[in-house]
């Protein structure tokens, strides 16, 4: 398990790093027909008739467009000699976002890597994660004709996460690792994108979603909706836990983004999914919302909520020292950060 963060890294680095080796925009050269005039002889005449000219349109071959954005936010609190009290703290948030764009008149194909690694550290405590995330998505769509944002699209989504994660202050127990879960969606459905106005619409009628849990001691307690280990009477295992999990069901996504006040800009994500199988009409909801303060090109400001509900991530709690299963819950996360940003 311990191979999975570095397979991690590297497929990030070889992602970034691509692009030092092209342009930001890239285009084929245009091939462009001028006039051409064509004189026409009748055999029975004496004349040639007049100029017919021939107009042939501007073929535009459009290539791949690159974006890559790298940030660090930092939030810093310290007290020295602080009659009122506190405890001094100090933040730390990587986040990346690489994006590859390929498309022309009538198909759009747009990928986008996002990679997020956070941790803080207080006084008197060890140094614990804020923050972990690897997301993958692909979007392919095609329409018949210009005059309609609505294309036939296939969509896939990838997520995980980089080291393991912990139910603090218990740093004994691990509650989640890399690939433990991993999530991915595969589907087909509409897709209404409107470039102009950054909004998009995705409407999934046929997505398959597969649940991960590559650890074993995960997998046999059962966690995030994987069947358990069996045992008999006295403790051995009969049965291993569940590795991987399947669904089909219905997946709506939407994506915006608008400059809502003068270098103040929205970005809001959701994604609601169900299952047609087990329990249809109970939605698995992921919702993040984000405000990006524009200070210069280089110094950004952050404020953010992200908002999880699933029916299989059941909330843990420890009770007596014992790591007890409840549940599951609303799961919130809010942020608020500043730092340096960097576009290339």
């Amino acid at each position: 398990m311990k191979l999975y963060p570095l397979s991690l890294l590297f497929l990030i680095f070889f992602y970034a790093t691509t692009s030092f080796s092209q342009r930001k925009t890239q285009t084929l050269p245009v091939l462009e027909f001028k006039h051409v005039d064509v004189f026409v002889a009748s055999p029975n005449a004496k004349i040639i008739d007049p100029k017919i000219s021939l107009k042939v349109p501007t073929i535009l071959l459009l290539h791949w467009k690159n974006k890559n954005t790298i940030g660090f936010d930092v939030t810093e609190l310290a007290f020295v000699n602080w009659n009122a009290g506190g405890t001094s703290s100090i933040s730390g948030l990587f986040n990346g976002n690489f994006t590859r764009v390929r498309s022309d008149i009538n198909s759009e194909w747009v990928n986008e890597l996002i990679v997020k690694y956070g941790v803080n550290k207080q006084d008197g405590l060890t140094m614990r994660k804020s923050d972990d995330e690897f997301r993958l998505n692909s979007t392919f769509g095609y329409r018949r004709d210009t005059f309609s944002n609505w294309y036939f699209s296939a969509k896939f989504n990838f997520k995980t996460q980089f080291t393991n994660g912990y139910k603090y202050p218990d740093t004994e127990t691990p509650i989640s690792k890399p690939f433990a879960p991993a999530y991915t969606f595969l589907g087909v459905g509409a897709d209404y994108f409107d470039k102009e106005k950054k909004f998009d619409v995705y409407i999934s009628p046929l997505t398959l979603k597969n649940t991960l849990v590559l650890d074993d001691d995960l997998a046999n307690k059962g966690a995030f909706g994987m069947t358990k280990a069996t045992y008999d009477s006295e403790g051995n295992m009969i049965t291993s836990g569940q590795n991987s999990r399947t669904e089909i069901g219905f997946l709506v996504t939407n994506y915006y983004k608008k400059e809502v006040w003068k270098n103040i800009t929205l970005e809001n994500r959701l994604s609601l999914y169900t299952d047609y199988i087990n329990n249809f009409g109970n939605v698995d909801v992921e919702w993040k919302m984000q405000f990006d303060l524009v200070v210069n090109q280089y110094v950004k400001a952050n404020i953010g909520t992200h908002l999880l509900y699933d029916d299989d991530v059941k909330n843990i709690e420890k009770i007596d020292g014992v790591q007890v299963v409840s549940g599951a819950k609303v799961q919130l996360k809010q942020s608020l950060g500043i730092g340096m940003v960097y576009n290339f």
